[in-house]
């Protein structure tokens, strides 16, 4: 019977993984494994760091199963994890993390990352629920939206997020992976490089042979810039071609991209397209607890509501307004308030866009959690019937809005106007709940105003 103490079991499996495998192989992947712990539900192994551990796993973990059950029958877990020293001392006191064995040096080229960058960080809602659905399936290696994605919005909503998302996520899971992650500027600098040091047998290799993902940011920089364009084109044709990933983001969509070659857009385009939307009411909300909660900035309800219907678009702006607010909230040594948080955005975003009838309509709609298309519909429930009598009593109290142009904003006459009008206007005389919540819609958007 087998002796199961931890290194006598492993030195056993060792030896006849040592029968089934290569002397390279088992030199390389099984001889540097130790066992750190033993007993009768875990057999724990270490290896001296994540991205050798990941090579094993992704290899040979199966294969050291097997034999773990061949050996010592029962029901022992097989884990394996990092030793501790994963970092070995250089010269000169810089401390360099440890390569895989028989894996060259710059296997990868990864540019700065955010270390806040992460899926986990990243508020998801309506407007970004796609991207962010297709960005995990690459980062994963599933096939669920194709190999190929092309992300485009306007700046400050979350392209970098995503993308980055995606290289933390696989440094994380898959550090083996042949990785580059760069922006389109980039690219095309180092392709001039290779062009004038006669090496572009050396870049083309690296982003041809040597590479499972590439990611390139802001290709709408590469306008005009025909030769990198070609080169980028001809790289895109084969990785998607042999089923590699590839992401591309830009600040316009595709179509919208002038100066760019017919074929290189076409290629672009050959998988799926999404755009990231400016987030919503909701998203905007979540963003600003999020951010305010990371600064350990407490705000209630109420300034959380001002903050979102203030903010819109870039959520560097949101970021910002919370930094503002927090360093103000510590000079002052007073929780935030409606005059403090006013003031911050005044410096950031200036004065609020003067009140029309959108604004208004967007506003309530806001406010009763109902969608602008169920304003306009035809529903008679009191959900819905009641938010657009408000809407349009609101309308025609802060604007010059005709009745008419009142109407046809929410696909009725001049005559529903008038009624809605007096609706809202005799229910206000008569009830005072009524009463009360349109005060203080109107306060609230005076505010915002």
């Amino acid at each position: 019977m087998l002796r199961e103490t931890g290194t006598m079991l492993w030195d056993t499996i060792r030896e006849s993984l040592q029968e089934s495998l290569s002397d390279s192989e088992y030199t390389l992947w099984i001889k540097p494994l130790a066992c750190q712990r033993q007993d009768d539900k875990v057999l724990e192994l270490t290896g001296p760091d994540r991205y050798f551990c990941s090579w094993v796993q992704d290899r040979y973990l199966d294969l050291i199963k097997t034999k773990l059950h061949e050996l010592a029958p029962g029901n022992r877990h097989l884990r394996l994890s990092v030793a501790n020293q994963s970092t070995r001392q250089l010269k000169g006191g810089l401390a360099e993390q440890l390569r895989l064995p028989g894996v060259r040096a710059g296997a990868s080229t990864i540019r700065s990352l955010h270390p806040g960058y992460t899926f986990d960080q990243f508020m998801v809602g309506e407007s970004n629920l796609l991207a962010t659905s297709a960005c995990r399936a690459l980062a994963q290696g599933e096939n669920t939206f194709g190999r190929c994605l092309f992300i485009n919005s306007s700046p400050g909503l979350g392209k970098s997020h995503l993308t980055q998302a995606v290289v933390h996520s696989i440094l994380d899971h898959s550090p083996s992976t042949m990785m580059h992650y760069l922006t389109a500027q980039q690219f095309s600098a180092e392709m001039v490089k290779g062009i004038r040091s006669k090496k572009m047998d050396q870049f083309s290799k690296k982003y041809v042979r040597d590479c499972d993902i590439l990611l390139v940011e802001d290709v709408h920089t590469l306008t005009g810039k025909n030769k990198t364009q070609e080169e980028l084109n001809t790289i895109l044709d084969y990785l998607i071609k042999s089923g590699r990933r590839v992401i591309l983001t830009a600040a316009v969509a595709p179509r919208q991209m002038e100066g760019i070659d017919a074929d290189f857009r076409s290629r672009m385009t050959s998988g799926l397209v999404t755009r990231i939307e400016d987030p919503d009411y909701e998203t905007r909300v979540n963003i600003i607890r999020h951010k305010a909660a990371g600064k350990n900035l407490v705000l209630d309800d109420d300034l959380i509501d001002l903050l979102a219907r203030r903010l819109h678009g870039d959520i560097r702006k949101t970021e910002s307004a919370i930094i503002g607010i927090k360093g103000k909230s510590c000079l002052l040594d007073t929780p935030p308030d409606r005059a403090m948080i006013n003031e911050v955005l005044q410096g950031l975003i200036g004065n609020p866009a003067e009140l029309n009838a959108e604004i208004i309509r967007d506003f309530v709609g806001c406010q009763f959690k109902v969608s602008v298309d169920d304003l306009q519909s035809r529903s008679r429930k009191r959900s819905i019937t009641f938010p657009r009598q408000v809407a349009m009593y609101l309308t025609r109290k802060y604007t010059d809005q005709s009745l008419a142009d009142i109407g046809q904003l929410y696909n009725r006459d001049h005559s529903t106007v008038l009624h809605a009008i007096r609706v809202v206007t005799q229910n206000m005389s008569r009830k005072t709940a009524v009463r009360e919540q349109v005060k203080l819609l109107c306060r609230k958007l005076k505010e915002s105003a």
